[in-house]
């Protein structure tokens, strides 16, 4: 397995593969959360700078990807009130069909070797419980939960929870 920075004409597979991976939580949710969240996972974030789009290469073809944010990045259409003094974890997705292979967690493990390059002592992310295997392992990996930055974006109930990771 390659971890990587993505190519600039992957976008495009990796809009495909995100769209497939998230796909599962669909009859999990609400319609109009799912779209959101769609609308979400297919938005094109290199307008951000210093932004890290990072993929995952197994035998050729892209099999996983995750964006790391910059500190400071006002996040989640003002839903989270700071900004955050650390990066944050987002879109992190891996193919079904080679799921449990380790690919995710190295994808995580990039993100946190990359912010402490950067000099950084910590790293978040925000998830959701409907996205169960990837809350396990952001918890087997060491994230913990910090409650007061959770947001609830749509009137549904599902609420968005926070965690960070400190090295």
């Amino acid at each position: 397995m390659i971890i990587r920075d993505a190519l600039p004409n992957e976008y495009d597979k990796i809009r495909e593969l995100r769209l497939q991976a998230y796909q599962e939580h669909s009859s999990k949710i609400p319609e109009e959360h799912w779209n959101a969240l769609k609308q979400q996972i297919v938005t094109d974030d290199r307008s951000v700078s210093e932004i890290d789009v990072i993929v995952a290469e197994l035998n050729g073809e892209l099999v996983g990807t995750v964006v790391l944010f910059p500190a400071k990045v006002l996040g989640y259409q003002g839903l989270v009130e700071d900004e955050l003094e650390y990066p944050e974890l987002r879109k992190l997705a891996v193919s079904n069909n080679v799921r449990g292979k380790g690919i995710a967690k190295a994808l995580v493990n990039e993100c946190i070797k990359r912010s402490k390059e950067k000099g950084y002592t910590a790293m978040g992310l925000h998830t959701a419980d409907f996205m169960e295997s990837a809350v396990k392992l952001y918890e087997n990996i060491g994230f913990v939960r910090v409650p007061e930055l959770d947001f609830i974006p749509l009137d549904d109930g599902i609420v968005i929870k926070a965690f960070q990771i400190h090295f």
